[in-house]
């Protein structure tokens, strides 16, 4: 540890965030390797180590001798002070070294509230925001994630953007930055050159224009730029790379256990969901690879539980053949499995058996809406008796504590639809004490928990506005006052929040001064109550004469042109377009084990739209 670091370790709140050297890290001689590659989480060390991304890509480069990939994370308010203070720069875990003198700086986009920690991680390393201040090859502003579905807010910071699942494309554009580097070429020749991989988005090739009402007229790209970039993915999930080792924390992180991935995509069509539309087609691991990779990885970590993880893991084709096969070893190892995402249709008495075998928690289910014609309206695709008929098989099956999401502010909504949540709590409050195989001398607690409706890209909810922040707070107050037993707990998200996350979600450009400007204001850990600040936000987009309304707050018609029209995920505008109209005809949709929709993505070659076909 330098000296420097160890000084002012003492002074901070979890000085184990900051010092590297966990088990399983890799540590190599920066001498002997041509591309050093600084991983960046623009969150807490907690949450990042919770990332299977990062513990992909982390291993995947590191297994390549001329690589050297290091994780950096954004360091909490009181390390930060310390190291302003001291003049100490942002830096790599594994080598103490700041990043500002390494090659490619790889920032993941989980969510938009952490854009103003990406600005401000870039300042604690001394390195120019904008990517045209930046004129050097290295360092090289790379970014991924969801979030790069819509990378318009921050296009002015960073230099690419890769689109879709990184296992190949990340390598390419690495390998082609090391013979770049080599050769002496500039930053222009090499973005120029990474422009024509497939899957990466260079923001300066695009020129932007807009109409006097500040919609956008055209994107277009320089000659010879491809006009619209297509997104990256692993078609064959059983070869996709996968690590045997992750790192293993000296401190508490917020998901401590090995994760085993089970498949990508999802088949069900929530219209608001965007994981659901941007990660298709669904594409499957096998049940021997799944459980060698989760055994190879408790061996190697010593951890004692596994999530297995997925956008809806009870939609996996072979779970109960899966959970058998787990559960061969994991009982013998006292190591539980726990299935975090799952459907109320997809809850058996067969899996339920299955999953209590080890370790029984809480119960965790997203009916998203409380009455059944607001549920049609957002293709949930679940109806309340297959709820209940879900619920009293786990009261019978032992557990008491049951916790539901729901969002509010959907389209269409009323407010006797929130009414509806309330009242669907009770229900389920009353099927326990109805049961008469309910776990006995135990009440029962039921948690209703409503986040705030986000429109956001490639979905069919896209062109939607967000419900202005004083009628989010009028449904959150009508839901609480719609309780009637200490026996339901309900939570809500912060409505101040959802509005900043809807204005960066359907963003462009133009809100590049005002993240700018939001960080010279020390805005920073948006996603955090203790830090998020909507009236200093406001002040900023005041300062930069945009109306943040513009963005959140208003409907687009079919034919605008959107800022991230002219990228590809494999989802036609035409099917979006659709699924919207049938949102408002209270018709659903079949998943795409019932019935092919035609949403584009068997544009891919692969997966679920072309298994048994």
């Amino acid at each position: 540890m330098k000296p420097e670091l160890e000084k002012i370790l003492m002074k901070v709140q979890k000085p184990g965030r900051y010092t590297g050297g966990e088990w399983n890290s890799v540590v190599k001689d920066k001498h002997a390797v041509d591309v050093r590659v600084a991983f960046c989480f623009p969150d807490t060390y907690e949450v990042g180590m919770s990332h299977l991304g990062m513990k992909i890509l982390y291993s995947l480069f590191n297994e390549k001798d001329y690589i050297w990939c290091e994780r950096v994370f954004a360091p909490w308010v009181d390390m930060e002070e310390q190291m302003r203070r001291n003049g100490m720069e942002l830096f790599g875990l594994e080598s103490g070294d700041s990043i500002h003198d390494f090659d490619i700086l790889g920032f993941t986009l989980q969510y938009e509230l952490s854009y103003s920690n990406v600005l401000n991680m870039l300042d604690l390393a001394h390195i120019p925001l904008r990517s045209a201040d930046r004129k050097g090859l290295s360092p090289l502003v790379v970014a991924g994630g969801p979030c790069t579905c819509n990378p318009e807010p921050l296009a002015d910071f960073v230099d690419l953007f890769f689109l879709g699942e990184g296992e190949e494309v990340d390598l390419e554009v690495i390998d082609l930055y090391r013979a770049y580097k080599k050769e002496g070429r500039s930053k222009e020749e090499f973005l120029r050159a990474a422009a024509q991989i497939e899957g990466v988005y260079v923001p300066s090739l695009y020129t932007v224009t807009y109409n006097e009402d500040h919609t956008i007229a055209a994107v277009t790209p320089e000659p010879g730029v491809p006009a619209t970039v297509k997104k990256r993915l692993m078609l064959d999930m059983d070869r996709s790379y996968f690590p045997e080792k992750f790192v293993v924390p000296y401190i508490e992180i917020v998901h401590d256990r090995t994760v085993g991935e089970v498949f990508r995509g999802c088949i069900r069509g929530c219209r608001f969901c965007q994981a659901g539309f941007i990660y298709r087609p669904v594409r499957e691991k096998s049940v021997e690879v799944v459980d060698r990779q989760c055994h190879a990885l408790c061996d190697s970590t010593g951890y004692n539980e596994i999530s297995l993880s997925s956008l809806s893991t009870s939609d996996y084709t072979k779970i109960d053949e899966l959970l058998d096969q787990l559960l061969s070893w994991a009982r013998d190892e006292k190591t539980s499995v726990s299935l975090p995402s799952l459907r109320v249709d997809g809850f058996s008495n067969e899996l339920m058996t299955k999953i209590k075998s080890v370790r029984k928690s809480g119960l965790t289910f997203a009916p998203e809406a409380g009455t059944q014609r607001l549920r049609d309206v957002i293709n949930k695709n679940v109806q309340e008796d297959e709820l209940m008929k879900t619920v009293n098989m786990a009261f019978s099956g032992g557990w008491n504590t049951i916790k539901l999401y729901f969002m509010i502010g959907l389209p269409t909504e009323t407010m006797d639809d929130v009414a509806g949540i309330a009242e669907l709590g009770q229900k389920v409050v009353n099927a326990f004490y109805s049961n008469p195989n309910k776990p006995k001398g135990r009440g029962v607690s039921v948690t209703l928990s409503a986040s705030s409706f986000v429109p956001k890209p490639f979905t069919p909810f896209q062109w939607e506005p967000q419900d202005p922040i004083p009628l989010l707070h009028e449904k959150q107050r009508h839901l609480v006052q719609s309780v009637k037993t200490r026996k339901i707990t309900c939570n809500y998200h912060d409505a101040d929040t959802s509005f900043l996350e809807a204005v960066f979600a359907r963003g462009d450009r133009r809100l590049c001064a005002v993240l700018e400007e939001a960080h010279r204001m020390g805005c920073k850990f948006d996603g955090w109550n203790d830090y998020f600040s909507l009236p200093r936000w406001m002040e900023a987009f005041e300062a930069c004469g945009v109306d943040p309304a513009f963005y959140a707050n208003r409907r687009r018609s079919f034919d605008e042109v959107l800022p991230w029209d002219h990228l590809d995920y494999g989802i036609r505008k035409e099917f979006l377009i659709r699924e919207c109209q049938r949102a408002y005809a209270d018709t659903t949709t079949p998943n795409c084990r019932e019935a092919c929709s035609a949403c584009g993505a068997a544009c891919f070659k692969g997966g679920i739209c072309y298994e048994d076909r």
